[in-house]
């Protein structure tokens, strides 16, 4: 009997379009082979879209930037699943987080409230995700800082720079970055925007 044929013989297909009533949790869904990257929405299993290379591109040269003016206790990772809670572990393009007290040899998911700071490349596909429901996620979770990078017209990337308001539990905006990002928090940072991507 073929290896396949025992394991649907043995256990219940998982039918992913399908969750039940309560939604799919991380732990239930994190090992399947779908054909496609995917982010669990309030236990719905959602098809992540396409990014271009843009996107990539400035993704990646933040976290250089980022890893370059890094200040003990902090690291950075780009899409590290981070668990919001069981239904909801998000990604975002770029994590900066307090590794102090975390098993780097266990950990799947960062813990929510070791992230300092989250940022989002918008991309097409995302627009809605980056603008609205991860902001909304990351505050609600605690998250004290979160860059919005936008795309101008020029093809540059413009960061809005949001930081957590205690008392309310939203982000309020603290500045929009053109040509050179200058930031504090979550420690000292300054990035040649014009850079990050080559024209």
């Amino acid at each position: 009997m073929s290896a396949v044929r025992e394991v649907a013989m043995t256990a219940e297909p998982i039918d992913w379009m399908h969750p039940p009533s309560q939604g799919w949790t991380y732990e239930q869904v994190k090992d399947l082979d779908l054909p496609f990257e995917w982010d669990l929405v309030d236990g719905v299993i959602v098809v992540r879209g396409q990014t271009n290379l843009w996107h990539d591109l400035v993704r990646a040269r933040l976290e250089r930037a980022l890893l370059a003016a890094l200040a003990v206790p902090y690291e950075v990772l780009v899409e590290r699943c981070v668990l919001v809670d069981d239904y909801n572990p998000v990604k975002p393009d770029v994590s900066v987080f307090d590794k102090t007290g975390l098993d780097v040899f266990e950990l799947e998911c960062l813990p929510i409230e070791s992230v300092a700071l989250a940022v989002e490349v918008v991309s097409h596909g995302s627009r809605g995700d980056d603008r609205f429901r991860k902001p909304g996620i990351y505050a609600e979770g605690g998250i004290p800082c979160y860059w919005r990078v936008e795309r101008s017209d020029a093809g540059l990337p413009v960061v809005h720079e949001f930081h957590r308001d205690e008392e309310k539990g939203v982000y309020l905006p603290v500045a929009q970055h053109e040509g050179v990002l200058r930031t504090e928090l979550p420690f000292p940072v300054e990035i040649d925007l014009k850079q990050v991507v080559e024209l």
